[in-house]
This record gives structure tokens, sequence and C-alpha cells, in this order.
């Protein structure tokens, strides 16, 4: 079945390149775009879509009138594809390249347009994940490749309805969400970050390591309710509480204790989070709507209620690699972490105000005791219309930091000592660079080839195929693709 998949998209790309050379050296047209309906309505037969594929948002236009159809219900259905090829080049456990790929399906209600309830939307959203996981197999470093990685299978992802309460305004400043989330669709996100292919980009580092199963975030999802309120135009609050675990039971593939995303997990203690958003120039501030630079600040915190195994002692305050050690570690009561988020656009051009350069900027903190990271951060360089006639492409560099916690590293000196004679290196910190080109073939098709060098994979952790070295800093190339259906 793999084989087939990769046959598939490799004859697909071989097309859609062609294309793509075409897109790139031709300017975009000037023309103004027709609806999507218009160009592919039932009556044009199966093949009417082709009339205006390079116009339509999707590749299959309006879905031969199933699209509209739907949206005469309240309906609204997505349907997108990524795909990509990731080679390690140097370094890691060993050098080859992968297949990966992953197709998301999402459904929503308008509850207004279904029932006449205004300001609800209820969502049902699944997962197609296919293709082999390259960090796992070839890299062995804390910040992954790619943000599609996961296990093989086809799994339900988020389950909400979210309601709106309006004002005598006509505006929302409340809404409330409550089912089944993944938090890194809301929560620390950096929007000008989720151009970059590496998964630290979308969730960071310190909740990916140190919460149970890596958090309520792709592929996993958990039980629970978020609230959103908007004091002032320019302030946005976010607070929520969770299933602290987004698995139903603490083994070591929490992706495999919930193979298809049906168990909705209610004994995982509690994980709550709140964060505080400040945008300017904020909506309809007329003050200083002319001031072009807006910004996006966020300061959020979150805590889980579980109870978290210390990195270095057991219960009796003895080093987890002492021989008279029972094994047991220490238990505390909770984990928590800080963060902040900046997005702030830097530069528009006078000429093309479609032309703008933007900096991101992401920290988080934990505590050492309890987490195998205690800091992690991202910052990078988002440039929009990087080249003449390219009004949509993106160009992207960015890096990110992974700082292993002192009780880690004093549990790996530790064991050098209580080992005479063993390679027990003492990891520090692992640090991630990525250059990445968003090139807009068509509004439903986009190409995205990619470089990230990693420097210090793991943190500096013993290769296992070579006695005595840590692992070799490691150069992955590869190239995505996303359809839009």
């Amino acid at each position: 079945m793999k084989q087939l998949l990769h046959a598939r998209w490799i004859i697909a790309w071989t097309v859609l390149w062609t294309g793509a050379g075409t897109a790139f050296c031709a300017p975009l047209p000037t023309s103004t775009p027709v609806d999507s309906a218009t160009l592919a309505s039932p009556s044009e037969g199966v093949f009417g879509f082709m009339g205006g594929i390079t116009h339509s948002s999707y590749l299959f236009g309006d879905l031969w009138g199933l699209r509209p159809w739907l949206n005469h219900y309240g309906i609204s259905l997505s349907i997108q594809e990524t795909s990509e090829v990731l080679g390690n080049a140097t370094g890691g456990l060993q050098q080859g390249a992968d297949y990966e790929g992953l197709t998301t399906g999402d459904l929503q209600l308008d509850t207004g347009g279904a029932f006449g309830l205004p300001g609800g939307t209820l969502n049902v959203s699944g997962l197609f994940i296919h293709g082999t996981n390259l960090s796992a197999q070839n890299l062995d470093d804390l910040q992954t490749a790619s943000g599609i990685e996961a296990d093989d299978g086809v799994r339900v992802w988020e389950v909400w309805y979210d309601q709106k309460f309006y004002d005598s305004y006509g505006t929302s400043p409340v809404d409330i969400k409550i089912g089944q989330e993944s938090l890194d669709q809301e929560f620390m996100i950096s929007t000008n970050a989720l151009y970059f292919v590496n998964t630290m980009f979308g969730w960071p580092m310190v909740p990916s390591a140190d919460l149970p199963g890596g958090g309520p975030a792709y592929p996993l999802s958990a039980l629970g309710a978020r609230l959103q309120w908007k004091p002032a135009n320019a302030l946005k609050i976010l607070a929520g509480v969770f299933n602290g675990s987004p698995a139903p039971t603490s083994g070591d593939d929490p992706q495999q204790a919930d193979e298809y995303g049906l168990s909705f997990p209610l004994n995982g203690g509690l994980l709550a989070i709140a964060e505080l958003q400040f945008t300017y120039p904020a909506l309809g501030d007329l003050a200083v709507s002319s001031t072009p630079l807006s910004g996006t600040y966020r300061l959020g915190f979150w805590y889980d209620s579980e109870n978290f195994a210390d990195e270095r002692y057991d219960d009796e305050g003895l080093s987890l690699a002492n021989p008279t050690s029972d094994g047991n570690p220490q238990l505390h009561p909770g984990d928590y972490s800080v963060y902040g988020v900046v997005d702030q656009k830097l530069w528009i051009s006078k000429k093309d105000t479609n032309r703008s350069l933007s900096f991101f900027a992401r920290a988080m903190w934990a505590p050492e005791d309890r987490n195998l990271i205690d800091f992690s951060a991202n910052a990078g360089f988002v440039l929009k219309d990087p080249f003449a006639y390219r009004t949509d492409d993106i160009l992207g560099i960015g890096m990110g930091y992974a700082h292993v916690s002192s009780a880690v590293a004093g549990l790996a000196a530790d064991t050098a000592l209580y080992n005479p004679g063993t390679f027990s290196p003492q990891p520090s910190g692992e640090t991630m660079i990525e250059a990445t080109y968003q090139l807009f073939v068509f509004p439903w098709f986009t190409l995205q080839p990619d470089a990230q060098y990693v420097f210090n994979p793991g943190g500096g952790i013993a290769n296992p195929d070579a006695p005595g070295q840590l692992l070799g800093d490691e150069l992955v190339l590869g190239i995505r693709g996303t359809i839009v259906f």
C-alpha cells in the first residue's frame, strides 16, 4: 500500500512541477478571479472544473454542485492533502529519504443556517496519516523535522460545538467551545511561524516533550471546554480546561493507545490553560488605522494536575543511576509552564503594500526537575511577495532551540560516575535552523522546497552505531506539496 502511495505522488508531482515552472516564470493573472461555483457548475459535466482550474480556490471547484448544495443547509466541507518527501543528507542515525502524507477532512455545520440558531458551529474533523516517519527512523532529534509526522492510520481529530454570544452592537465579545479539541489550533500560536515545516514552529517543544502524550495537539486531542472573551477591541482572553492527557493509558505510544481517536478519555487529571492576546492596531481603532505595522502579542500559562516523575532522583532522594536506588522516581504534584509569543510586522513596501517583512518569536519555560525540556524558543522572519509578480509567495528563515534540563544532564553525569568507562554524554541543547519557500502555483496548490540543519541532535546523545561518538549534525532537505480539494 505504501509503495502505491509513493508511486501515485511521484507521478502527480512530476506533472504538477511542470505547471509550477510555468507559473513561477510568468506573471500571475491580473484579471478579477472568477467564483469557483461559476467555474464548475453541475451543467458543465464531469470535467467542467478544468476550465477554471487556474482560478478556483479548490481543485474540484464546487464538487459538481455538492458545495453549494451543502452551503444551502449551513454545511461547509474542506478536504486538504499535504504530501512531502524529506531526506537526511548528513548525520543522524542514517541517511535516506521518506515520504510523509496527511489528508485532513473537516465538516462544519452553521446552526444559524441549518436551524435558525445564530452563532453556533458544530465541527467534526478527521485525519488520514500515511507514509513513514523520518525523524524517528533517521534523525532521533528533539525538534522533529515535519509537523505532519505521526503514526499511520485513520483517526477522528476534533469534535466540538462553538457558540458565540452577540451583544446589542452585533459583535461577539464572548464565545464558548466544548468538545474534543486540539490546543495547537488556538493556543501558543505564532501565525508567522506556521509557514514553516518543522514541527516546533507549530506546537512548541516544551509541551511536546513535557505534557503527557505530548499534550492535546496534532494528531491528538482532548475533551474540554474553552472560553474566549474580548473585553476590548485590542484584547482577547482565551482560557480552557481539558483532560490532563490525550491518551487513555500512559503507554509508550499515546497514538496507539487511542488508535482511532474515539476513546474520549476523562481519567487524566486536569490541564488548565490561559492566554492573553494584545493586537495593535486594534480592529476598528480609527486613531491608529493608518498605522500599517501591526503586531500581536501573547502571554500564556498552563498547568497539568497529574503527578510527574523527577528526572534525576528517586523517592528516597538518591540518584536513579545509583545501584542502591529502588528505581522509583520522586513524584511531583503537577507541572506548569509560562510562555510568550510575538508576531510583529517590520516593513511594508510603499509601492506594493502586499510586500511585507514580519518577525516572530516565541519562548517557553518549565521547571527543570520534572521535565526533559525546561526551555524552548523559536524566532524568524517571513517575507511576503519576495519577487515581482509573485504576490502570494512566501520566503521564511527561522530557528528553534530546545534546552535539555539540568536534571536530565545530571542523571547522565551520575550514570557515568556509577559506571566508569561507559560513554554517557551529558545532553545540553539542540539548535535547528530552517529556510523555506512557499511557491503559489494555483489558488488550490502550493509547493514548498525546504532545508533544515540541526546542530547537536537530541541535545547531544550517543550514536548507537558509533560507540563513543555523538550523533552528527543533520542536514534535512525536502519538498512539500499542498492541495485543497
